[in-house]
C-alpha cells in the first residue's frame, strides 16, 4: 500500500522577518565593535604622533638656545651689537643647526608664535645663513612647524642672578649687551596633549668676550663644585 505524501513545511513570514531582525542586530553589534576599535587605534596613533611631535620640537628647542653664539644679529643706533631678540611670541638667536638639516655655520633663527587658521597658533622656525664676513644675515628662509595646535603659548627671559638677589623674569628681551641667562617656553596646546615647561639655560655671555664677537668666544665658566 502507498503512503500518502505529506507536504513540506517552510518557514512562516514571522520567522523570516525575525531572523532577519535578529541578523540586523548582530550585524550592528559588529559594525559598532570594529568601528570602536577603529577609533581607539586612530586615537593611539594621534597621540603617538603628538607625543613624538613634541618630545622632537623640546629636543631641538633644548639644544639650539643652550648652544646660542655671541654673533650678532644686528646692531643698535648706537653701533652696539645685538646678539638676542625677543617678546611674547617670538625670539631671534644665532646657532649651528644639526648636521642632518644639510644646514652648515651658523644660523640666524627665529621662533614665532603665528596664528594657524584654525582658532589656534604653531609654533614656527625660520633659519638665515650667517654670512661669515660678519655681514647682514640673508633673507629668512620658509616657515617649519615645530608645533601646531596650540591654545596659547609665550616666551619669557630670565636675567642674571646678582649677588643681591635672583634674576627677574621679563615678557621682553631688549638689552643689547647681554643675553638671557634662561628662556621659558610655556605652551597649552589643544586636544588634550602635554607641553611640559621648557627652561633652557643660555650658555653663552657677550660681555664676557673680548673684541670683536666670534663663534668661540662668549661661553660662560662654569663652576667646579
Amino acid at each position: 500500500m502507498s503512503r500518502a505524501r505529506r507536504p513540506a513545511r517552510g518557514f512562516t513570514l514571522l520567522e523570516v522577518l525575525g531572523a532577519l531582525a535578529l541578523l540586523s542586530l548582530l550585524l550592528l553589534g559588529v559594525y559598532s565593535g570594529v568601528r570602536t576599535a577603529t577609533h581607539a587605534v586612530r586615537s593611539g596613533e594621534a597621540a603617538i604622533s603628538r607625543l613624538d611631535e613634541t618630545r622632537s620640537a623640546q629636543q631641538f628647542l633644548r639644544r639650539e638656545l643652550a648652544q646660542a653664539r655671541a654673533v650678532p644679529i644686528a646692531h643698535t643706533d648706537n653701533s652696539e651689537p645685538i646678539y638676542f631678540t625677543g617678546d611674547a611670541h617670538e625670539l631671534r638667536f644665532v646657532a649651528a643647526l644639526p648636521g642632518y638639516m644639510g644646514r652648515l655655520g651658523p644660523q640666524l633663527q627665529q621662533l614665532q608664535l603665528v596664528p594657524n587658521g584654525k582658532g589656534g597658533s604653531r609654533l614656527e622656525a625660520r633659519f638665515a645663513q650667517m654670512p661669515p664676513d660678519g655681514s647682514a644675515p640673508r633673507p629668512l628662509g620658509e616657515p617649519e612647524v615645530l608645533v601646531d595646535d596650540i591654545r596659547d603659548g609665550s616666551f619669557s627671559y630670565r636675567t642674571a642672578d646678582t649677588p643681591q638677589a635672583a634674576g627677574d623674569w621679563r615678557a621682553q628681551w631688549n638689552d643689547s649687551r647681554t643675553m638671557p641667562r634662561i628662556v621659558r617656553i610655556v605652551l597649552t596646546l589643544d586636544g588634550g596633549g602635554s607641553w611640559p615647561q621648557l627652561d633652557v639655560p643660555v650658555r653663552v655671555d657677550p660681555s664676557a668676550t673680548q673684541g670683536p664677537a666670534d663663534l668661540l668666544q662668549g661661553l660662560q665658566r662654569r663652576s667646579t663644585r
